[in-house]
């Protein structure tokens, strides 16, 4: 436990005791949210982002730390385990290590080694390995019935004993290892001449060649992807002169005699290091390469998701759900300040039917009738078509005072399929809860979020080729987190995002829906100990997260804990005032000495943080809902010149750079050295999704329909130059459309290996403004409005 405590304090830099109290809270059941925002003085205030790196190395180190003990107790009873051989293993960082250092010691009872030291060849092996003398004549008199008198197989078994051994020399393969890794390539090659049709979208890598050190994480994950589609084969090649010399030396086989004798071992050398070491060393720079790629793919899924989850609000304002269609209509659905569905239909502007006055007629009656403020439009087939009829009934009824906003349906139809869209709206079609969603994620994009799978949304690059048990966990961490950030209504929310609570599950959060709808509204926060199986215990947990809005107790707004209502009452009473008053009056909040209030029970930072909480209680942590306008004159990409100036939203961040919606259907690239005038070493520092930022054209490519941005100032000096593709490369594979070069390939990606977030062309939309804090919704991304 003392190493297992002193490595996390290195790790996330805090001190042994700050390390030892989260985990003991941890182990007792308490939530990562909970920890962060309630017990601060336990922790020393260890905030939300440490505590989730110490939940998710706990949990691994406490596994490698396991085996560790396993692996060490094996090697003692091998008596194997040497001084040298104990402080690798317990210098092992990682379990891929451990198994590495293992690996030559692990039993195999069915080994060539084995079967030939069982057959009474190990001591031959060994005279051979240690004197002088003739490999054949060392055979003489040896005799077994599974090699007879063949001494050629006899050979060859006391080739595998001594590769074995040699095996175990741990300092000589982490040396062989870390001399071959510093010329390691990684070389790609198409699998056969049938694939390059079928494949093609893998063009760039059908001869391919890069040093494996620095190929980045997006390059190895698409290489990868095309060999598991049996498109591609791998290779990791590297010198092996320098190997072999190293091996021969390690063994004096160079002075060997006599010369039936060194010929023997450097044989033996060359199997050793082609035949075993050499495939180990491959099969392990690639797997380590592999999980660095993978884990850099899901921070980069787990950052955008989160800025995704905390998109602004439009609020609680009735819209019109339009999920666009041609042959079988667009979907229409009118849902209220609270999410529920207040009228559905059907409209055909469309062929066959092209009732275009019709469909116009019917969108004004709702929109008049339910007294409609935004109407969300999804972007996907027939979008921009469906968005230009609704420009139309807007221009004619311009005394309804209407916003429009293009949102992104990515996951619409996973949702609109499941038992939970079933629950929810039973009475409604499939087709038409996806026009429900579309307006609810309008609304509260996290409220309506959370009940699609985080893979579905798609603002990650390459989810589906990562490890899927860690992504899941990485994604419901972060999930996690931006629910109880922002806190629920437990009297509106869905069991999908109660679920996410800290100290709730799936079957509580449906118990508590559940005791709703027989029982009513909940009055106040004591009243949900009511509900079935949310004991004492979850209810500490949760309490603090779930709100309820005009009960009986005001502090149930807020995210005061309930077991911080009799400090409330202490400073209520110290200040001769109410509840209710001093809620939100921050003449007098400021007024009060946090530090006289401090006992036994309530430390400081508690003390603040409610203090805090009661001069904006309940306040939601997310951006501001609001608009950026884009130019009414630019419409499509063959309108845009260089050096023109636009504002736009960002839709997707990636590790080298930024894509930008600016109202042309076809978002922009801002490169990595493109996004700022000083060194940019992490686009995330700079951008988030639906950022509203200002950027400038730098050039055109009308043909295949690319555009290159910049949000440096013209004229400014370009940041220093770092090792990263070229602005075109790194927008062209991420389209997959660059012609094949050289051996090198800057940047390459695969043809249709499009990151989410990265539009597809499509046809002419009416000009809009944009949500900015909506910006990033979904895999499109676009979150668009006009009034």
């Amino acid at each position: 436990m003392t190493d297992l405590v002193q490595q996390l304090a290195k790790e996330i830099a805090v001190r042994p005791n700050q390390i030892e109290a989260a985990i003991k809270l941890i182990d007792e059941g308490a939530s990562v949210p909970f920890i962060a925002r309630y017990r601060k003085e336990v922790t020393q205030g260890l905030d939300d982002t440490q505590l989730r790196q110490l939940d998710t190395r706990l949990t691994y180190l406490r596994d490698l730390f396991e085996r560790r003990e396993k692996v060490i107790e094996s090697l003692k009873e091998q008596n194997k385990l040497s001084d040298d051989l104990l402080a690798r293993v317990n210098a092992a960082e990682t379990k891929n290590a451990l198994e590495e250092i293992y690996a030559p010691y692990r039993p195999k009872r069915t080994s060539k080694s084995f079967k030939a030291k069982e057959a009474g060849l190990g001591p031959i092996a060994e005279k051979i390995f240690n004197e002088a003398v003739d490999p054949t004549e060392a055979l003489a008199g040896f005799s077994h019935e599974d090699y007879a008198d063949d001494v050629e197989s006899q050979l060859d078994a006391i080739q595998h004993i001594l590769i074995d051994d040699w095996a175990q020399n741990i300092a000589l393969t982490t040396e062989l290892k870390a001399t071959f890794a510093k010329t390691a390539m990684l070389k790609s090659l198409v699998a056969s001449d049938e694939k390059k049709e079928v494949g093609k979208k893998f063009r760039d890598y059908f001869d391919f060649s890069e040093s494996l050190n620095k190929v980045p994480s997006h390059r190895l994950l698409a290489m990868l992807r095309g060999r598991q589609e049996n498109v591609l084969g791998l290779k990791v090649d590297g010198e092996d002169e320098a190997a072999l010399a190293r091996i021969e030396t390690e063994y004096n086989i160079e002075t060997a005699q006599p010369q039936a004798r060194a010929d023997f071992l450097k044989q033996t050398a060359k199997l050793f290091w082609l035949g075993k070491v050499r495939p180990a060393i491959e099969h392990s720079l690639l797997t380590e390469k592999r999980l660095a790629a993978e884990a850099e793919a899901m921070d980069v899924f787990a950052e955008n998701l989160r800025h995704l989850l905390l998109s602004a609000p439009a609020g609680a304002r009735c819209t019109l759900g339009v999920d666009p269609g041609i042959r079988t209509g667009v979907k229409l659905a009118v849902v209220n300040a609270s999410g529920d569905v207040l009228a559905h239909s059907t409209i055909y502007p469309f062929a066959p039917k092209e009732d275009k006055a019709g469909s116009v007629a019917e969108l004004a009656r709702l929109c008049r009738e339910f007294n409609v403020e935004l109407i969300a439009i999804g972007n996907g087939t027939a979008s921009r078509e469906t968005e230009a009829v609704v420009a139309e009934m807007m221009a004619a009824n311009t005394d309804l005072n209407l916003i429009r906003v293009s949102v992104s349906e990515a996951g619409a139809s996973v949702y609109s399929a499941s038992e939970l869209a079933s629950q929810e709206l039973p009475e409604l079609d499939v087709s038409i809860r996806g026009a429900v969603s579309i307006a609810r994620r309008l609304q509260d994009p996290l409220a309506e979020l959370v009940k699609i799978d985080p893979k579905s949304i798609g603002v990650g690059q390459y989810q589906h080729d990562v490890n899927q048990t860690g992504l899941a966990k990485t994604l419901e961490a972060v999930v996690e987190d931006c629910v109880n950030s922002v806190g629920v209504d437990v009297n509106t929310a869905s069991s999908a995002i109660l679920g996410y609570i800290a100290g709730l599950n799936k079957a509580i959060a449906q118990q508590i829906v559940e005791f709703r709808k027989e029982n009513g509204r909940f009055d106040n926060r004591q009243s949900l100990k009511k509900v079935p199986r949310l004991g004492e215990r979850t209810f500490e947990q949760a309490a603090g997260f779930l709100r309820i809005q005009d009960g009986s107790e005001p502090l149930d707004a807020s995210a005061v804990h309930p077991e911080s209502y009799d400090l409330v009452a202490k400073i209520v009473e110290a200040k001769a005032t109410t509840v209710k008053d001093i809620i939100g009056n921050t003449e007098i909040i400021r007024q009060i000495d946090a530090a006289a209030f401090v006992n036994d029970q309530f430390g400081l930072p508690t003390i603040q943080d409610v203090l805090s909480e009661l001069e904006k209680p309940g306040r939601d942590p997310r951006p501001e809902f609001r608009t950026a306008k884009f130019r009414e004159d630019i419409t499509e990409v063959a309108q845009l010149t260089e050096g023109l100036q636009l504002e736009g939203v960002v839709t997707n961040v990636t590790n080298f750079g930024a894509f930008v919606d600016v109202g042309v259907h076809q978002d922009g690239l801002v490169h990595i050295s493109e996004l700022a005038n000083e060194f940019v070493a992490d686009p995330h520092k700079v951008v988030k999704p639906g950022q509203i930022v200002q950027v400038r054209v730098l050039n055109v490519d009308v043909e295949r329909n690319r555009v290159n941005l910049s949000m440096r100032a013209e004229g400014a000096a370009a940041a220093k130059p770092q090792r990263q593709p070229r602005r075109d490369n790194a927008q062209q594979e991420q389209r997959g459309e660059r012609k094949p070069h050289a051996k090198r390939p800057q940047h390459a990606r695969p043809q249709g290996d499009r990151p989410q977030g990265h539009k597809k062309p499509q046809a002419a939309k009416p000009q809009e403004n944009k949500i900015g804090g909506l910006g990033a919704l979904l895999l499109q991304a676009g979150i668009k409005g006009s009034k």
